[in-house]
Parts: C-alpha cells; sequence; structure tokens
C-alpha cells in the first residue's frame, strides 16, 4: 500500500459507507448524489484560495495531505508571515464550507497527525474519476460497447477540469483530461458516420470544436454530417468559419481534405439553379484585383490547365519557388512575403503557400528572364517595405512547357 492512503477496515462495506459527490469538470457542484448535486455558486461568497484549496483536497482524496504541502503549493509567495497559522484559519473557513454543502454531514475533513484526511466513512465520488473509469474500461471494449462507452465519457465531459481556478496546480490535470476527452470525440466520429448517426456527429463535433477548433476532424465530420441531412448551406457556413480561424491564428488555409467536402457543399448548393443563374455565378466579375491566393492543389490544377494552353498558344509561362531564408521569423514575414505577392503580381497570377517559409507561384506568359525582373521587383519592394526584415529572399524558377519539366534557375 503507497504511503499516505487511507485504510479502510475489512469490515467496513462500501454501501454502508455515508457518499458525497463533487463535479469537477465544467462547473464546480457538490451534492449527495450525481443527479441532485447543487452548482458552486450556490455556496454564496467564498474566497478563490479557500475554495482552491478545497479543491486540492477533493482531487487528492485518497491520500493525507500533509500542511507541508499545502503550504507550499498555496503559500509560496511569502504573503504571510505566518503561513502554518494561515492554514489552520484556512481549514477552519474550509470545515464551515463543508458544512454548509453538506448539513447532514459533521466533520468531513479530519486534521491527523501527518495531515488532512477525509474521514473514512464518507466515500468521495468525483466525476473525473467516473472520466478516467469510462476511458480504461473503453479500452477493454470493442464494437458497440466501445462506441457506448465513449458515448458516457463524452457526455460527462460538461467543460473543462475547474474552469473558474486558475492556480498553477490545476493546468495539468485541465490539459490532461481535454485530451482524454479529444482524443474519445475523435475516435467516436468514425463509428457514428458508419451508423449515419448524423445528428449526434453534429452535436460532439460542435461540443468538441468549442474545446479545439484546430483539429480538423471536427469540422470535416459535421461539414459531412450536415451535407448527409440535406444542409450543405450550413456546410459551407461551418467552412468558412473554420477557414477565418485557420488563417488568423495559425496563417494557414485548411488541408486538402476539408477543401474537397467544402467543394462539395458548395456544388450542392447551387442544385436547382436555372441556367441563366450558373452562367452569371460563373461569370461574376471578380473585384479584387490582387493575384489569385489558392490551395496547393488548386495550384496544381491551374498548372495542369496552363500546360495544356501552352502546348496551342506556344508561349512560355515560369513556375517561381519564393524562399523567405533561414533567418526569417516565419509567422511575420510569410505574412509579410503574402502581402508584396498578392499586390505586386497580376490578378492573373496564381499564388500558393508550401510551407512557413516558402511559397510557390506561376507567372502565365513569362518567360524566365521576364521572370527574373519580376522577381527582383518583388525583392525590392519587400525590402523597401519591411527595412527591418531578416529575411533574405530566394527565387527558383523553371519555364513551364508542354510536356517538360523546362529549364530551371536560380537568382537572389
Amino acid at each position: 500500500m503507497e504511503p499516505g492512503r487511507k485504510r479502510f477496515p475489512r469490515y467496513m462495506r462500501m454501501e454502508n459507507r455515508r457518499v458525497v459527490y463533487f463535479g469537477l469538470l465544467g462547473a464546480f457542484s457538490y451534492g449527495n448524489a450525481e443527479d441532485n448535486s447543487k452548482n458552486g455558486a450556490a455556496m454564496g461568497r467564498v474566497g478563490k484560495k479557500a475554495l482552491s484549496v478545497l479543491q486540492y483536497l477533493i482531487v487528492n482524496h485518497v491520500r493525507t495531505v500533509s500542511a507541508e504541502e499545502l503550504i507550499e503549493q498555496f503559500w509560496t509567495e511569502n504573503n504571510s508571515a505566518d503561513p502554518s497559522n494561515a492554514l489552520r484559519n484556512m481549514l477552519y473557513k474550509i470545515r464551515n464550507l463543508l458544512k454548509n454543502m453538506f448539513s447532514e454531514q459533521d466533520n468531513l475533513l479530519l486534521t491527523l497527525p501527518e495531515g488532512y484526511a477525509w474521514k473514512e466513512d464518507v466515500q468521495l465520488v468525483l466525476d473525473t474519476e467516473q472520466f478516467e473509469g469510462l476511458c480504461l474500461e473503453a479500452g477493454k471494449k470493442e464494437g458497440d460497447e466501445y462506441c457506448e462507452m465513449l458515448r458516457k465519457m463524452i457526455s460527462l465531459y460538461k467543460g473543462e477540469f475547474l474552469p473558474g481556478n486558475d492556480s498553477e496546480w490545476t493546468r495539468a490535470p485541465r490539459q490532461y483530461y481535454r485530451t482524454l476527452y479529444l482524443d474519445a470525440c475523435k475516435a467516436i466520429l468514425p463509428l457514428l458516420y458508419k451508423k449515419e448517426q448524423w445528428m449526434e456527429i453534429v452535436s460532439i463535433c460542435n461540443q468538441a470544436y468549442g474545446v479545439d477548433f484546430g483539429i480538423e476532424d471536427f469540422t470535416a465530420y459535421q461539414m459531412q454530417a450536415l451535407i448527409a441531412l440535406g444542409q450543405p448551406e450550413q456546410a459551407t457556413e461551418k467552412y468558412e468559419a473554420f477557414r477565418g480561424r485557420m488563417l488568423q491564428e495559425f496563417e494557414m488555409p485548411p488541408t486538402e481534405r476539408i477543401e474537397q467536402i467544402y467543394t462539395l457543399a458548395a456544388s450542392l448548393r447551387k442544385n436547382g439553379l436555372e441556367e441563366q443563374d450558373i452562367f452569371r455565378m460563373v461569370c461574376e466579375e471578380d473585384s479584387d484585383p490582387r493575384a489569385f491566393f489558392c490551395t496547393f492543389s488548386v495550384f496544381q490544377n491551374i498548372v495542369a490547365l496552363e500546360r495544356r494552353h501552352l502546348a496551342r498558344s506556344g508561349t512560355d509561362s515560369t513556375l517561381v519557388i519564393v524562399s523567405l531564408g533561414k533567418e526569417a521569423v516565419p509567422t511575420t514575414d510569410a505574412r509579410r512575403l503574402e502581402r508584396i505577392l498578392l499586390e505586386k503580381l497580376r490578378a492573373g497570377d496564381p499564388v500558393a503557400r508550401l510551407e512557413a517559409r516558402s511559397y510557390i507561384l506561376m507567372l502565365t506568359g513569362a518567360d524566365l528572364e521576364n521572370a527574373q525582373i519580376v522577381a527582383g521587383r518583388i525583392d525590392c519592394a519587400f525590402h523597401k517595405t519591411y527595412r527591418h526584415s531578416r529575411a533574405n529572399l530566394t527565387f527558383r524558377m523553371t519555364s513551364l512547357k508542354p510536356g517538360t519539366g523546362g529549364q530551371e534557375t536560380d537568382c537572389r
């Protein structure tokens, strides 16, 4: 038996112990059972530190917590001349708080020679421990039983671990339970997809997206479910919201997987239109005078069409890879380079991002000599606009000819 663990007499049957419940996932709650628990707000005015100490003792209820541990955890800022006395006063407040929470229970928290522990005839039930238990059980199941375990896990996650507690000790468990929850969501989505449980997919993805929008599974499955439910308009709205956040937070567009689902949703929105409406949509004037920024997959398709065009026209076009160099600040300088490319290239020139420090573009109707002139113009505009940038632009070019890779050249 590990040190500090509480010992329960063998004669003490589990069902004879008094039960108190604490909810730690989402808003802090308490009660004699999960189904009649009260929100922490019902406790009235409670100091943040007192509540945090109580929550720490709840989380560590399976062992005795020493006074030294509590002092080290909550009085490290030397904000008390006598931390031992401050701790005793704090425990007095906590006991009164517990009495208000559980009026039918007496002296739930004991002071022992080695520290503080919960009464042995009281069983603490925590939603976090139930959550972990389901996670362990799910790993032993298969098929429908596995899916049902995941459902129960997801339903237990009412929100982040003690979201109102900003103490240092809450950070690790908060990330731990968040990861378990997100993994459960990712695991159940393909199972629900096979069962065509579209509404459940939408519900799970909505909640999971709010926890971590950057996991593309939640957007992809939700868009697919909305399409299956006959709601392509909502699927495109989800795409636009996701794309906007990806560009804002990470300065990266969605992956090809998301783009393909969006293309399907957008095409379904056009069903039922009259021919003149379709022609009008296709021929709508593009009011953006800048270069055409697109995904790498779209860029490949544009290049393929251009090579077919070159076979008939006999003219040249040039592909250019622009790199920022190792001294550049990837996020900042990439955004700067993108701005220069969009403003200095022609409206018909496509541009796509390759990775954090490089872009690829196609100069339609330009041979290598003209492409080098354009490269010099881009380099000059970049360093004139951003004089303090440490980026060192390099340009690698290849002439695009029908059926050949063309002639390559480098310039700096």
